[in-house]
């Protein structure tokens, strides 16, 4: 949002909902055509975060990971390219649940994450989300669950607190299986 509006006096830690729309004082639609273009003229200049690339290089090889992001259609490819380029080496797969568009066809099927996996996957251990709906949907199954904290989600602590809790998961599932 800032690369196209130098104006606006809002940085990332006041974004306190999500998506920002109000905050940024434009509409949904507006905001949402932003996000659509920063995907795909930006999205691969984006450093992933330093806490991220440093628990995968430790814990990745210790479970296998899938990615769900809700994204549009358009902007898939983009965030393929994204996370295989990053975290390649640890991912098995990359899924998403459609973030419906306006001119997306009408049989363009839209559903949540947590009826995605239920659909696709037969055993899910632990699911990490920024995300509470998400979270909460997920608990709903069982399954259990990790929040990062974002300055929109209302979630305390800090990233390395939220990979910490994730490590301990993945080890107490790991020795369950034994």
């Amino acid at each position: 949002w800032l690369k196209n509006h130098p104006e606006c006096s809002q940085d990332y830690s006041m974004i306190t909902s999500n998506p920002p729309h109000e905050i940024l004082g434009v509409t949904k639609e507006e905001y949402l055509e932003s996000l659509d273009a920063f995907r795909k003229n930006y999205f691969k200049d984006l450093k992933p975060l330093p806490e991220m690339q440093k628990w995968f290089s430790l814990h990745g090889h210790k479970a296998r990971h899938v990615v769900i992001t809700s994204v549009p259609i358009r902007s898939a490819s983009h965030s393929a390219e994204w996370v295989f380029t990053h975290f390649g080496r640890w991912i098995h797969s990359f899924n998403i649940v459609p973030s419906l568009r306006p001119d997306d066809p009408p049989d363009l099927c839209g559903t949540n994450k947590a009826d995605y996996l239920r659909a696709t996957f037969s055993k899910v251990d632990v699911v990490v989300e920024d995300n509470p709906c998400n979270i909460d949907s997920m608990k709903r199954l069982g399954i259990d669950t990790v929040t990062i904290p974002r300055p929109w989600n209302g979630v305390r602590g800090t990233i390395g607190e939220a990979l910490t809790e994730l490590t301990g998961l993945i080890a107490g599932n790991n020795s369950r299986s034994r």
